[in-house]
């Protein structure tokens, strides 16, 4: 199963990057390809005839995997502006995240984890123009990150057991979608 981990921002620090480094090492069954979005320029509509070969590059692999994981930081309860930015390239002229299987994590440094930042992020996703399948409930959100990442990895066994239980949803909702899918064709 081929799955691309989007990172969710463009700092050089990521604890979002070292979520999906750590699960594409825990989970090696969904061959996660971490992709990040540092090189994408900011949206602009009137550049949309001419797409950048980084937004075509991410549309094509996008579009090539069998299921998405975007891993979004929480920045002024929302998502950061590149990820905003990013999925807005991936609206206007291309289209892979129509009927893609999503699954949203999210790492941050506060107590309360990602919640407003997925909200949001399930949102955007099914607008009009994206439409992606993104996993009901089984929301990943690792609060306190710094800590949890001290040793470099995740390494407290209850937040690895529920996250082993969030992927083990994402991997059945995946499985689902292309039998479905495949039934339709």
């Amino acid at each position: 199963m081929k799955v691309i981990g989007i990172v969710g921002n463009n700092a050089d620090l990521s604890y979002n990057r070292l979520l999906l480094k750590q699960m594409a090492e825990r989970y090696p069954n969904l061959e996660i390809e971490v992709a990040e979005i540092k090189a994408i320029p900011l949206f602009c509509e009137a550049a949309t005839e001419q797409l950048p070969a980084v937004v075509t590059a991410l549309a094509a692999k996008i579009a090539a995997a069998d299921g998405v994981i975007i891993a979004t930081p929480e920045y002024d309860h929302t998502i950061p502006a590149c990820l905003k930015s990013t999925i807005e390239w991936l609206s206007c002229t291309v289209h892979p995240f129509t009927d893609k299987p999503v699954m949203i994590v999210g790492a941050s440094l506060g107590p309360q984890g990602t919640s407003r930042a997925q909200g949001h992020l399930r949102e955007i996703l099914n607008s009009p123009g994206l439409g992606a399948h993104v996993l009901p409930g089984n929301e990943f959100l690792l609060n306190f990150a710094k800590q949890k990442f001290a040793s470099g990895a995740i390494v407290e066994q209850a937040t690895l057991d529920f996250m082993d239980s969030c992927v083990a949803h994402f991997v059945n909702f995946i499985q689902v979608h292309t039998q479905v899918q495949t039934a339709i064709v």
